[in-house]
């Protein structure tokens, strides 16, 4: 499963775009003289509405391990609305053990340190899905933006539909395969012709007769297209005199003195 960011975050964090955004983030510096200014209140749950309910999670563990303060992202992250940002008073070194053993069991590796940026990915539980990257950037030597943003897994790609006529658990080969030992050429209509040697088979899409120039032969599975290529049951192979050798990992096609390995195709 792969993982998307909104934005390059975390190539922005290691280009160390953040340390021009401490005047943003950081909090006023209290009066020289007078009564010190208040504490701002910690919210239970500092975390956006939109966020998803495993990166709520990650985001208040974070917030209470690290002690930080919410702040404003800084626009030029181009953060999603999921996302949390925190200003601690400590260095980034000190920060990373203390979230990391936060979430036992949950982390997706260790931290990746590029620079003055760290970055850790969090599940939604042991053994889960990745939920939240949590990156830590430091501002100065005593200062550190820690943001928590959720991830999501880039959709699956949808499958491709078995072609028409196609037996799934057999295996085939497309006619790119057989290149340089089968010559396959198209003849129109669903007609294909291969050519091994001397021998030459024809075929049409969708009917398992085929005829050699000794009669007519039937092939173990009906030969199929996806549009653009002829898709050839592998054991059909053999009608034109060839060889089909398993091998540990593929299969190795021999037409007289020519031979191919290749990996069959199993819907």
């Amino acid at each position: 499963m792969s993982l998307t960011f909104k934005g390059s975050l975390f190539a922005v964090l290691t280009a160390g775009l953040l340390a021009s955004a401490t005047a943003q983030t950081a909090p006023a510096t209290p009066p020289a003289t007078g009564t010190p200014a208040a504490t701002p209140a910690k919210p239970a749950a500092p975390v956006s509405a939109a966020t998803s309910k495993a990166a709520s999670e990650i985001a208040v563990t974070v917030s209470g391990a690290v002690k930080g303060q919410i702040v404003r992202c800084p626009a030029s992250l181009k953060l999603s609305a999921q996302a949390v940002c925190l200003y601690v008073k400590s260095e980034q070194a000190l920060l990373r053990p203390i979230v990391k053993a936060k979430f036992p069991g949950r982390v997706a590796g260790d931290w990746k340190v590029m620079g003055k940026a760290a970055s850790l990915v969090v599940n939604d539980r042991a053994g889960g899905t990745p939920a939240a990257l949590v990156l830590l950037n430091s501002m100065t030597a005593t200062e550190t933006l820690v943001v928590v943003e959720a991830v999501k897994a880039s959709p699956a790609a949808a499958k491709p539909a078995t072609p028409a006529g196609v037996v799934k658990g057999y295996a085939y080969v497309l006619d790119t395969d057989l290149t340089g030992v089968v010559t396959v050429t198209a003849l129109g209509g669903g007609k294909y012709r291969l050519a091994a040697g001397s021998e030459t088979l024809t075929v049409t899409v969708g009917s398992k007769t085929a005829q050699l120039a000794s009669g007519a032969v039937e092939l173990p599975q009906v030969p199929a297209t996806d549009g653009k290529r002829l898709i050839f049951p592998l054991a059909g192979l053999r009608a034109l005199g060839c060889t089909v050798t398993p091998t540990d990992t593929a299969v190795t096609v021999g037409c007289g003195a020519q031979s191919v390995g290749l990996k069959p195709i199993v819907f």
